[in-house]
C-alpha cells in the first residue's frame, strides 16, 4: 500500500444515526477531576482535542439526577436547567473545529452513595453501595413507580442535553457504573418482575430509555449505548456471550454500540498489566451482529493497529481516552504524516488519579493537560522567546528534557548537559524494570524532538562543576539534577533513621536499577506506597530471591489504588511467590534479623534476612545548586540572570510532576518573579449572594 494513503481509512466520514463524524477518531468519555467545579477548564480541554482532529469529543459522565450522585468524586451535573450553560460551553468548544459533541448520561444507582444530596440511593436490587470507598450505605430496590420516575428524569436530561447543543447522547452502562448495567447484570439485578430474570427482561429498561431518548431528541441527536464487554467476575454475570446475545437481540436499537471491558480497572489497566489493543478478542465479531457502528478502546497509540482494527471489521471507530490526553493532536499528526511526533500514552494512569483524588488530572506526557484554560497552555503552540537569551539546563531527566524541549520550541538558545552517556535520567533506569518499558516513551519523545532543533545543543557524558556553570555565561540556568533514594528508612512512618547494626546489606532502588540484585532472603520495605516497592519485589522474585514485602500501609503499593492497579499488583506478587505483610513496619535491623512491628499495635516479629531494599523516600540531589547559591554574589558579574531548581532536584515526586516542572519553567523563564502572592492560574469562583459584603 502507498505510504501516503495507508491511513486514509481513518479519515473517512462515518454516519452515526442522523449525524456524521468527520473521521474515525472517537474520544470516549473520560473523567478529569474538573467536573462541575471547573467548567471552563474542562471545556477548553475538550476544545483543544477537537482542534487536534478528533472527529468525536465526549464529556465525562454527567449525573442526571441528585438521587444518583457519587460525591466525593467531582463529575458533571445535569440535575436541572442551571447546569445547561456550562455544558453548552463545552459543546460549543468541540463544535468550533467541526467535531461531534457527545455527552455521557449516568444514573449511578448502586454506585451512588448520595453523600451530598442525602437522598436514599436506589437501584435495580437492594444492595450495599458499591464504591471505591466502601461507603456504609445501602441502596433500596426500585419500585415500578421509581422506574417511571427514573425514565422521566432521563427525559429531562435528554432535553437538557439537546438544548446544550450535543450531537450524541450516550447512555452509560459499563465499568460496573450506570443503572443500565445494574439492570442488565445478574450480579446487581435479582428482580423477579418484568425487569428481572431473562436477558429480555433485564434489557427492558435499556430499551425504554433509548425509546424515550429518540422521542425527545428526534432526528437532531444520535443515541448511543456504552455497555460492558464482560463483567469478569465468577459465577452468574453479564458475560461476553450474553453481550453478544444482547446486541443480536437489539441490533438496531442504538445508533452506535460503545463497548468497554469489565470494571474500570479491567478497561483502563496500566501498561504494566495491559497491552495496547488488549480488548480486541472481546470485541471481535460483534460488528457482524449489527448494522450500526461499533467503537472500542485499547489505549491505541499505533496508527497501524488502528487501521487493522477498522480493516478487519472489528471496529468502526478508534475509541481513546488516555491517548487523547497524552496527545490531543494525535489525529492531525497521523493525517499530516508526523507519526514520530506523536506523544504516545505510556499507560501510567496518572490521568485517572485526578478523578480518584478529587483533584485536577495530570498527564505524564502532556503537562498542558487541564492547564489549557487555567494557565493558557497549549500542547503544540508556545509563545516566542522574549529576547535573545541563552539557557543552560543541567540534567537530562524528565524535567530537564521537557524544559529543553519547550525552551527550544520557544526559540531560545539551549544547552542541555547530562552527566550520563544516555538521556532520560530516572526514566532511562526505570524503563528497564518489569512492566515499565512503555515509560521510556517519556524520554524517547523528548529526545526525538530536541535532536531536531538547531537551537538546542546536547552534551551527554558531561558532569558540570560550579565553576563550569559560572564560566559559561548563560543568561539562565535550570538545575535538574534529580534525586537519590534514601538508605536510612526515613519516610512517612519513620521520620528519623532506623536503628541498623550493619549486619545485612542495605540496598535502595538506585542499586537495583544499577543491576545490583539481592539474593537469598530479601525484605523489600515499602514506605513509598506507589509503584516502586511492588516492581522491585517482583524483580527480586524473578531473579530467584525469597522475597518479603512489608509496608506500614494496609495494602501493598497502596497509592496505586488511584491508578487502578493495586489489586493487579497484589495478584502479580502473589503469583511470584512474594510474601506480603501489610500494616507492618520495619523497626530495626539487629544481628541479621529484621525486627518488624504491627503499625497499629506495635506487636513485633522478626525474620532472618540477607538484604533489605529500602523503598522509602528520596532526597533531592541539589548539591550543585547549593554550591551555586553559596556564590550568588558572582552571578550578575558572570552574566547570569537566574538559576532555578526544577523537577526532583527541587522536590522528588512522580515523573509527571517532574515533566510539569520542566514545562512550567520553560513557560515562565522570562516572566516576572513569582513572589507567591498572586495565583499562578485562573479559577472559577461562585459569585457572592446579593447584599453580601466583605468585612474589613
Amino acid at each position: 500500500m502507498d505510504d501516503s494513503t495507508r491511513y486514509d481509512i481513518l479519515f473517512e466520514p462515518v454516519p452515526i444515526g442522523p449525524v456524521v463524524a468527520k473521521n474515525r477518531f472517537y474520544q470516549v468519555p473520560h473523567c478529569n477531576g474538573g467536573g462541575y467545579r471547573d467548567p471552563s477548564a474542562v471545556a477548553e480541554m475538550r476544545r483543544i482535542k477537537a482542534e487536534g482532529g478528533w472527529g468525536v469529543g465526549f464529556t465525562e459522565q454527567g449525573e442526571i439526577h441528585h438521587t444518583g450522585e457519587i460525591t466525593p468524586y467531582i463529575e458533571l451535573h445535569l440535575w436541572d436547567d442551571d447546569d445547561i450553560p456550562a455544558l453548552a460551553k463545552m459543546a460549543d468548544g468541540i463544535h468550533e473545529f467541526d467535531a461531534l459533541a457527545g455527552i455521557e448520561l449516568a444514573y449511578s444507582g448502586v454506585n451512588g452513595p448520595n453523600l451530598y444530596s442525602r437522598e436514599v440511593p436506589m437501584s435495580a436490587t437492594a444492595l450495599p453501595i458499591r464504591t471505591f470507598t466502601s461507603d456504609p450505605v445501602s441502596a433500596r430496590s426500585m419500585t415500578r413507580r421509581d422506574i417511571r420516575d427514573l425514565i422521566r428524569w432521563h427525559r429531562n436530561a435528554f432535553r437538557r442535553a439537546k438544548t446544550a447543543g450535543y450531537d450524541l447522547i450516550c447512555l452509560y452502562g459499563a465499568h460496573g457504573f450506570g443503572i443500565i448495567q445494574h439492570f442488565l447484570s445478574p450480579v446487581t439485578n435479582h428482580r423477579t418482575d418484568e425487569y428481572g430474570g431473562s436477558l429480555k427482561n433485564r434489557s427492558r429498561l435499556m430499551r425504554e430509555l433509548v425509546s424515550e431518548a429518540r422521542d425527545v431528541v428526534g432526528d437532531r441527536c444520535a443515541v448511543t449505548l456504552r455497555l460492558c464487554l464482560d463483567e469478569m467476575v465468577e459465577g452468574a454475570r453479564f458475560s461476553n456471550s450474553e453481550l453478544r446475545d444482547l446486541v443480536a437481540m437489539h441490533s438496531d436499537l442504538p445508533d452506535l454500540w460503545d463497548l468497554a471491558h469489565g470494571t474500570w480497572e479491567d478497561c483502563s489497566g496500566p501498561s504494566r498489566f495491559r497491552e495496547e489493543g488488549a480488548q480486541e478478542n472481546l470485541v471481535k465479531g460483534i460488528r457482524e451482529l449489527t448494522l450500526k457502528p461499533v467503537v472500542g478502546v485499547g489505549r491505541f497509540t499505533s496508527p497501524d493497529l488502528m487501521v487493522r482494527q477498522v480493516r478487519s471489521g472489528t471496529l468502526d471507530f478508534i475509541g481513546a481516552a488516555r491517548p487523547s490526553i497524552a496527545d490531543p493532536f494525535l489525529p492531525n499528526k497521523i493525517r499530516d504524516g508526523q507519526i514520530e511526533d506523536i506523544r504516545e500514552c505510556i499507560g501510567c494512569n496518572l490521568c485517572i488519579t485526578g478523578d480518584m483524588t478529587m483533584s485536577l488530572s495530570r498527564c505524564t506526557q502532556n503537562a498542558s493537560f487541564m492547564e489549557e484554560w487555567r494557565k493558557g497552555w497549549h500542547p503544540e503552540r508556545f509563545a516566542p522567546r522574549s529576547g535573545d537569551e541563552s539557557v543552560l539546563v543541567v540534567g537530562a531527566g524528565p524535567a530537564g528534557m521537557e524544559a529543553a524541549r519547550v525552551l527550544g520550541e520557544r526559540g531560545y538558545r539551549v544547552t542541555l548537559a547530562e552527566r550520563e552517556t544516555v538521556l532520560g535520567g530516572r526514566v532511562a533506569r526505570e524503563r528497564k524494570l518489569p512492566g515499565l518499558s512503555a515509560w521510556g516513551r517519556v524520554a524517547d519523545y523528548r529526545e526525538h524532538r530536541i535532536r531536531r532543533m538547531a537551537n538546542v545543543e546536547i552534551y551527554p557524558g558531561s558532569e558540570l562543576t560550579v565553576d563550569d556553570v559560572l564560566e559559561f555565561g548563560f543568561d539562565h540556568v535550570a538545575i535538574a539534577t534529580g534525586s537519590i533514594w534514601r538508605r536510612d528508612g526515613v519516610a512517612r512512618y519513620h521520620v528519623r533513621a532506623l536503628d541498623n547494626d550493619g549486619s545485612v546489606a542495605i540496598l535502595t532502588p538506585d542499586d537495583l536499577m544499577g543491576e545490583t540484585i539481592p539474593t537469598g532472603r530479601v525484605l523489600v520495605y515499602d514506605d513509598d506506597h506507589y509503584y516502586m516497592g511492588g516492581v522491585l519485589a517482583e524483580l527480586a522474585a524473578m531473579e530467584g530471591a525469597e522475597t518479603i514485602v512489608a509496608t506500614p500501609a494496609a495494602r501493598v503499593s497502596e497509592w496505586t489504588v488511584n491508578t487502578l492497579e493495586q489489586s493487579a499488583v497484589h495478584r502479580r506478587l502473589a503469583e511470584r511467590g512474594v510474601c506480603i505483610l501489610p500494616s507492618t513496619a520495619l523497626e530495626r535491623i539487629d544481628r541479621g534479623r529484621a525486627i518488624l512491628a504491627c503499625s497499629y499495635t506495635g506487636e513485633t516479629s522478626d525474620f532472618e534476612i540477607d538484604a533489605v531494599v529500602m523503598v522509602t523516600s528520596q532526597e533531592s540531589d541539589s548539591r550543585l545548586w547549593t554550591s551555586l547559591e553559596a556564590r550568588r554574589e558572582e552571578w550578575a558579574d558572570r552574566g547570569i540572570r537566574s538559576i532555578r531548581l526544577i523537577g526532583d532536584a527541587l522536590s522528588p515526586a512522580p515523573i509527571a510532576w517532574a515533566v510539569y516542572s520542566g514545562y512550567r519553567y520553560a513557560q515562565t523563564v522570562d516572566g516576572p518573579n513569582d513572589d507567591g502572592d498572586a495565583l499562578p492560574f485562573r479559577r472559577e469562583v461562585v459569585s457572592p449572594v446579593p447584599g453580601f459584603r466583605l468585612r474589613s
